[in-house]
């Protein structure tokens, strides 16, 4: 009996060995699991208090001072240490009830923010009591919790996701629903609720604190979002909340990714990569990005907003009209940078490349945010006048375009019906059948446009590919061909380079390194005629090897591999930023319930400083709110922070892209980030945006 027959997979696998190698408690884990971040110099005092900021105000919306009369004083509270409790406020070692739900997708540290409630509330009172509400918000109207206990904050700590309560996406907004939130937090007897989530989820704890305010259960609120479009500035613009949580370790997650198809398009030099990061609303996540890997093109939706045609504005002048239209570059401008961008590269023998863009870039161009703006409106006063469903009762793309054209016929018999006229309907057919559709997709929970669901990089990049088709059949987009190579082709088939030289390209005689075949060579035929003009070659011979070899070389394939970075960022271990930062926003939670706030956003200012400058402090969400539409009708939210273009670290990465860009011969100027760290400081321990605003602040 051979020794491969007598082998026994039962056996194998018993071993105690093979268990340990496929085991899933890596190495990594436990290190992870072992962590233990660093805690802000308050919270290592005996005793804290709250103390009220003055300092800081904000301009108060008259609805949000309506809508929330009870918290919408609440000034901004710092934490501070004392050797001694405060006499007037409550013992902060007393017995709490506590709870907590995730809201939203999930962002990395989640589980921090739990260990951070947890082992501070346990410090206090071993009595103390904390319970997670499951898969979000409905978690709270079914109910539905669990208790989280020692074991169950140690098997997580350190770790991304919100496996352990799981999350969702659900609101509590109307009465019926804030009605059964209430009773079930008062069923558990909690004196507290804290709700982790976005702009929308922190908005809900304003109103819940408002409904729950005369019960006595304080609501805490805690900024996450991979996005980073929370960030906090009083009205003198002081900075108090730098950045959500999560947003690091998303950031740098796609960092490591892009920068590794930099490593590949450089190697195999044939392909465009094109990457779409998420990032709806604002562009910090390609801001970012874009600092941390330098890709050789970046676009950030709120500079492509900002755009002004001066061009365009002084012809209009000079006609002695407005050209509305030059606010704002239009879709086909956006295309014809990128467009330019290749083509330089390509001069430089460098038909490769890699090109980053938010996810919600389309939002920010003049033409399409009429058109959601339009869309959105349409849909949602349909669902409200017929009490039904949009895209139920019109499932296909034929039976939306015949409700839009039977509006457009309404408008013009008559001029009550203006939402959706003759003009708009003749610029939407314009469009391809994928992307109406994709401007037609069916809104989110709150009323929004899905830019995930519309192929951002696929409308992009196909005017893109046109635009270059166009370019090259004029002879303006060629790959330029290395002096030297040129040199050694020719030789070896026998041919005297400068003979050719000068007929076959267009800077021949100059000291680019790369040369250009003549725009007039277009085509093999062109080719001919170009040579036989120049006197090298009998228009009636066949074109010699070593040139037709060359003008193959010179003739681009634009080849493109399409990627998106979102989910996997969103749910990757945090790094040492994001470990920490978190940890501390669950201490600074407990903080402020343990002193009696409610109404407040758990927040840590200083974030653009080192760790021993981080401040933690209680912001008032109620003044932070404003009017903005969702659904078809105002309601009151927090506001989104945008990339500021006026910011130092815009304004280093628009003075870098030309570099970045790399169009010249010569190496490429990508940068390696390197994987997620979390196990001490390191050269990215805060954002890169953070850095170079602080920096530019000194």
């Amino acid at each position: 009996m051979t020794e491969k027959s007598t082998w026994s997979l039962k056996s194998f696998m018993a071993q105690a060995d093979v268990g340990k190698t496929v085991s899933s408690a890596s190495s990594a884990l436990s290190e992870r699991l072992g962590f233990i971040p660093p805690v802000c110099e308050v919270f290592k005092s005996p005793f804290i208090r709250l103390e009220t900021e003055n300092r800081y105000g904000f301009q108060i919306h008259p609805s949000a001072r309506e809508s929330l009369p009870d918290i919408i004083d609440n000034p901004v509270e710092g934490i501070v240490g004392a050797d001694q409790p405060d006499p007037a406020a409550k013992p902060s070692d007393r017995r709490l009830n506590i709870g907590i739900v995730f809201s939203g997708g999930p962002a990395p540290g989640g589980h921090n923010v739990i260990a951070g409630v947890f082992d501070a509330m346990f410090a206090a009172n071993e009595n103390s009591r904390l319970f997670g509400f499951l898969l979000g918000p409905d978690g709270i109207l079914e109910n539905n919790y669990m208790e989280i206990t020692r074991e169950k904050v140690d098997a997580y700590r350190n770790l991304g996701g919100f496996t352990m309560i799981g999350t969702g996406r659900s609101k509590i907004d109307t009465p019926d629903k804030m009605a059964l939130a209430r009773q079930h937090c008062l069923d558990l007897n909690l004196d507290a609720l804290v709700i982790v989530g976005g702009d929308d989820s922190n908005t809900n704890a304003a109103f819940m604190a408002q409904e729950f305010f005369n019960d006595g259960i304080q609501v805490i609120g805690v900024p996450k979002t991979i996005d980073g479009d929370i960030q906090v500035r009083d009205k003198n613009s002081e900075l108090l909340c730098a950045m959500s949580f999560g947003f690091h370790t998303a950031a740098r997650a796609f960092a490591h990714n892009v920068s590794g198809l930099c490593a590949d398009c450089s190697s195999d030099v044939k392909y465009w990569h094109i990457c779409k990061v998420m990032g709806r609303v604002a562009s910090h996540l390609a801001l970012e990005v874009g600092l941390q890997v330098h890709p050789n093109i970046t676009l950030i939706g709120e500079e492509v907003a900002d755009f002004i045609d001066e061009e365009r504005i002084e012809k209009a002048r000079e006609q002695g009209t407005v050209d509305y239209t030059a606010y704002g570059m239009t879709l086909r401008h956006v295309s014809r940078l990128i467009c330019d961008g290749i083509v330089k590269r390509a001069a430089a023998g460098k038909n490769y490349g890699v090109i980053v863009m938010p996810e919600g870039l389309l939002e920010f161009i003049n033409e399409i945010q009429v058109f959601i703006i339009k869309l959105n409106t349409i849909i949602a006063d349909y669902n409200q006048t017929h009490d039904t469903d949009f895209h139920s009762d019109f499932p296909t793309l034929d039976d939306k375009l015949d409700h839009l054209r039977r509006m457009a016929r309404m408008a013009r018999e008559n001029h009550i019906f203006t939402v959706w006229n003759t003009r708009d309907d003749d610029l939407f057919n314009v469009l391809p059948p994928f992307f109406q559709e994709g401007l037609l997709t069916e809104r989110d929970s709150h009323g929004n446009f899905q830019f995930s669901q519309v192929e951002t990089d696929k409308v992009i990049m196909g005017l893109v590919k046109d635009y270059l088709k166009t370019l090259a059949e004029q002879g303006v987009y060629k790959i330029g061909i290395e002096r030297g190579w040129y040199a050694r082709t020719m030789e070896k088939g026998g041919l005297d380079p400068k003979t050719y030289g000068r007929a076959l390209f267009q800077n021949f005689d100059t000291d680019d390194a790369f040369l250009l075949v003549k725009k007039s060579a277009v085509s093999v035929k062109t080719l001919k005629q170009t040579l036989a003009r120049e006197g090298v070659l009998d228009e009636s011979k066949d074109i010699p090897k070593p040139i037709d070899k060359i003008y193959k070389a010179s003739m681009p394939k634009f080849k493109t591999q399409n990627h998106f970075y979102g989910y996997d960022g969103r749910g990757n271990d945090p790094t040492w930023f994001d470990c920490t930062y978190t940890y501390n926003l669950g201490r600074t939670v407990f903080a402020l319930i343990a002193c009696g706030a409610t109404g407040q956003m758990a927040a840590i200012k200083n974030l653009e400083k080192d760790f021993s400058d981080w401040t933690p402090l209680g912001i008032p969400i109620a003044p932070l709110m404003h009017l903005e539409e969702r659904k078809g009708k105002l309601a009151l939210v927090l506001e989104k922070s945008l990339v500021d273009i006026e910011a130092p670290a815009f304004r280093v990465f628009s003075a870098m892209r030309e570099k970045w860009l790399a169009a010249e011969p010569g190496p490429d100027c990508y940068r390696r980030p390197g994987p997620i760290r979390y196990s001490g400081e390191s050269e990215d321990s805060r954002p890169i945006t953070l850095v170079l605003n602080e920096l530019g602040r000194q």
